[in-house]
């Protein structure tokens, strides 16, 4: 059997390279990118990054863009709830 890592998780694979504040960094942006996503369509737990900003629900087949390393950005929240506070206000 293989020996696990106990702290590093995902980063392990750096070893002691590059210190370990820039690790933990690292690690909660790869843990993000890797994680699967509440489709907003289907509402199935099926979204996963293919590509930089790409996102594909294997549940629905639809392809959203979304962020980096996460598939909703701080920025594109406060668009939406922006937008949808200018709707009300017109309507």
């Amino acid at each position: 059997m293989t020996k696990h890592t106990r702290k590093v998780g995902i980063t392990g694979k750096y070893g002691t390279r590059y210190g370990a504040s820039l690790r933990k960094q690292i690690k909660k942006m790869e843990i993000t990118q890797h994680a699967r996503y509440t489709c907003p369509f289907c509402g199935k737990d099926a979204v996963k990054r293919t590509n930089v900003g790409i996102w594909n629900c294997s549940g629905c087949r639809k392809v959203m863009a979304g962020g980096a390393w996460t598939m909703s950005t701080t920025a594109a929240a406060t668009v939406r709830s922006t937008i949808r506070r200018l709707r009300d206000v017109a309507a």
